[in-house]
């Protein structure tokens, strides 16, 4: 992207040099997408470090639950270690045009130290521009999944397609995760997601447990592929049931 790196994680990756009234959620969606990712095949060859970019709107909408993002996300990493290997690139946008993007991190505690150090600010969504530099990561270096978490949609829905169209190409799986009911962003997040062969899936606001089951299944996707996906699940009685309903 062409915003400097602000959250002091190492220096700016190649990409980043070139870039410029719906029901809630439950485990029926959180099954849904189990099943649909776990469709996706296996995304890396034996020994291959997993990459997953995370990327989250920081606009004001979302600070009530910006805490609650913080302190999950440790998970990822907790899950993909049981099967692999995983880096973490956290992307993030807010403000007037403001989008930017850390170094690619390895350590729990490392993509907590950056996401404390980002407050929410109002503004619209960049979601085009969040998908444009996952596509200019992977031109580099092979990406496996790119996760992202919001509420919203204030774009052109043409534009978003077809830039989700150069993830489908780089094979890059889109998860989207959208916070609450907004039917303009379902309608727009089941669309990426569609085109890259990914996975769309609510959660209900403030809902923790919802949306760490939905990231370490990604993890375990990007690190492990679709069989780690299937066996992170035996790791809860919740994930039992939405395996059990996949069948």
């Amino acid at each position: 992207m062409s915003e400097k790196n602000p959250l002091a994680a190492g220096s700016a990756t190649p990409a980043q040099a070139r870039t410029g009234g719906v029901a809630t959620s439950g485990a029926a969606d959180i099954s849904a997408f189990l099943k649909k990712a776990a469709a996706v095949g296996a995304p890396k060859v034996p020994g291959e470090r997993g990459r997953l970019v995370f990327a989250l709107d920081a606009t004001a909408s979302r600070e009530p639950t910006w805490g609650m993002a913080q302190e999950i996300t440790g998970q990822m990493f907790t899950e993909a270690a049981k099967v692999g290997t995983l880096d973490i690139q956290l992307v993030f946008f807010r403000g007037m045009g403001e989008c930017r993007s850390s170094g690619w991190v390895t350590e729990a505690q490392r993509l907590k130290e950056l996401m404390r150090k980002v407050a929410c600010v109002g503004g619209q969504t960049q979601i085009g521009r969040v998908l444009a530099h996952a596509a200019d990561e992977a031109a580099d270096k092979r990406v496996h999944a790119l996760v992202y978490v919001g509420d919203a949609m204030e774009e052109s829905l043409d534009d978003l397609c077809g830039k989700a169209g150069r993830l489908a190409m780089a094979k890059v799986p889109v998860f989207t995760f959208l916070e609450g009911g907004d039917p303009a962003a379902e309608h727009a997040y089941r669309e990426i997601a569609r085109i890259t062969r990914g996975a769309f899936a609510r959660f209900d606001p403030g809902a923790a447990s919802q949306l760490a089951e939905l990231l370490r299944a990604v993890a375990a996707f990007a690190s492990g592929g679709r069989l780690a996906l299937a066996d992170a699940a035996k790791g809860s009685r919740g994930a039992q049931l939405l395996l059990g309903q996949m069948k």
